[in-house]
């Protein structure tokens, strides 16, 4: 319809029934086929919609989806950290605990070893004293026994001499005896020999 039509007139003054009924025929004719045109064009863009449409559903369900297990995972993950840094300050308690625990007994070690070598010191000097004792004990009983042998070496040989002197005195006195005709060493128990 961008095109102007002209009709042809009539002899009585008016336009030509035919042209203006044919430019009608025509016109309804471009219209229904445009009608028909966008009709379809309407039909494809409802599709075209329903599927953007189903399309848009379906991608916001996912994003509703994504957005639920973004909380989920980002409550996960605070509840994970919340219990990381729980955990972690029960064993930095734990630790420090264990530490002051071990430094207590460490400390009591300590002291028991100091007084350990105290009584290690104490009995070495108790040992050297009475070693030093013993030892002036034995010297005292070396002194003592070194008296006495020569005491009984001293006897020994004054009773070594005793009987060299009583033996000679004795060999002198045999042959007097038996000159009298006694025995120095026998006796019958007074019985005679008739």
């Amino acid at each position: 319809m961008a095109r102007e039509k002209r009709f042809r007139t009539s002899f009585m003054g008016g336009f030509k029934k035919s042209d203006v009924n044919a430019y009608i025929e025509r016109m309804l004719k471009e219209f229904d086929e445009k009608l028909k045109s966008k009709d379809d064009e309407i039909s494809v863009l409802r599709n075209q919609n329903r599927e953007l449409k189903s399309k848009y559903e379906e991608l916001q369900q996912n994003a509703d989806e994504i957005n639920e297990a973004r909380v989920k995972i980002g409550d996960v993950l605070i509840q994970a950290r919340e219990k990381a840094e729980a955990m972690l300050e029960d064993a930095r308690a734990e630790a420090a605990e264990e530490k002051r625990r071990l430094e207590e007994a460490n400390e009591q070690e300590r002291e028991k070893l100091v007084d350990i070598r105290s009584d290690i010191r104490n009995m070495r000097t108790e040992i050297v004293k009475l070693l030093k004792k013993y030892e002036e004990q034995l010297s005292e009983y070396d002194g003592r026994i070194s008296d006495i042998l020569k005491d009984d070496a001293e006897e020994t040989a004054d009773a070594g001499t005793a009987e060299a002197e009583a033996a000679t005195a004795t060999d002198q006195g045999s042959g007097a005896e038996s000159a009298a005709g006694y025995s120095n060493n026998t006796w019958n128990g007074g019985s005679a020999d008739y």
